[in-house]
């Protein structure tokens, strides 16, 4: 089946679409020998599409990594450095291409994720899918509610751009300044140094706590774990759909206390006889009143005396 250049180069765990793309236009990919375009397709079962000559892998030979980092300050969140300085991918003795999911500052520190997996990289990167980042942010002076309303509707920024609304609140005091909780679905280039810049609330550490679902946890500077899988099934959100499904099976097999059938009385009824009277006993019986008693004594009495014979 044929598929985007930049899918494939992506599922082959070259990097996110957007970095294969630049592999693309400056004319390190090649298929059959020829060089590429953008938006060029093929298919790796027929083509043969190489990266400054090496070839692809088919997919289904790729083992997708997951892997859970904390990145120190004085790295730079790249699986390739153009100078000296150290990167994200070197913190991780393993081989085979790896390369990180939502970047940080050269100065900030936190939670990378590093993977190989293009598809998922594209998901968490990508603007329409908004997925939440999460950051605990120390600034150098206490802010007001004011700062904080305008930090929550969005800030302009000096290349014109309004950053989106975000959920920003207050954690603890911090000498002169505060520790503050950043939580946002969009990540624009020192994107929070910058509103806090603006706002009069110069920023003096970051850390990043969450990308999605996913969290940083115990991890120290430094250290890092793989995912488990249901923390891949997560981020993909193919675990929140099936718990989603069980939920509403349960929901509907539930039987509350309104949904007992009422218990139906059966009475049986004898058809009668064309001249048949029904027997007293099927009848309901009736309350004699007062006035009732007293006419029945007096019909009674009447009954039972005999009639005076008179006298010759």
């Amino acid at each position: 089946m044929e598929e985007r250049l930049q899918k494939l180069l992506a599922q082959a765990g070259y990097g996110s679409r957007r970095a294969c793309e630049e592999f693309i236009v400056s004319g390190r990919v090649r298929v059959n020998g020829q060089a590429a375009t953008l938006g060029q397709k093929a298919d790796l079962s027929v083509d043969r599409v190489t990266l400054d000559g090496k070839a692809l892998p088919r997919p289904e030979s790729i083992n997708l990594t997951y892997i859970a980092l904390y990145k120190p300050r004085n790295v730079i969140s790249a699986a390739d450095g153009q100078d000296d300085r150290e990167t994200v991918r070197s913190l991780i003795p393993l081989d085979g291409h790896l390369y990180p999911v939502g970047r940080l500052d050269f100065d900030s520190e936190g939670l990378i994720l590093m993977t190989n997996d293009g598809e998922l990289t594209n998901k968490l990167t990508h603007p329409r899918y908004g997925h939440e980042k999460e950051y605990r942010v120390l600034v150098a002076r206490r802010p007001d509610e004011k700062q904080f309303e305008a930090w929550r509707r969005g800030v302009v920024l000096e290349d014109g751009d309004k950053t989106a609304p975000a959920d920003v609140s207050f954690i603890s005091s911090s000498g002169k300044g505060a520790w503050i909780r950043v939580v946002m679905g969009e990540g624009k280039k020192r994107q929070i140094r910058e509103v806090g810049r603006l706002l009069g609330l110069p920023v003096v550490k970051i850390i990043r706590l969450r990308i999605g679902t996913l969290k940083l946890g115990n991890l120290k500077p430094r250290q890092w774990r793989h995912l488990t899988e249901n923390e891949v099934l997560e981020l993909k959100g193919e675990k929140g759909r099936m718990v989603e499904n069980r939920t509403e099976r349960v929901r509907d097999n539930r039987r509350h206390s309104t949904d007992r059938p009422k218990r139906v009385v059966t009475i049986k009824r004898t058809k009668l006889a064309p001249n048949e009277k029904p027997r007293t006993t099927d009848r309901p019986k009736r309350v004699p009143s007062e006035q009732s008693r007293k006419t029945n004594r007096s019909d009674r009495s009447r009954s039972t005396t005999k009639p005076r014979t008179p006298r010759h």
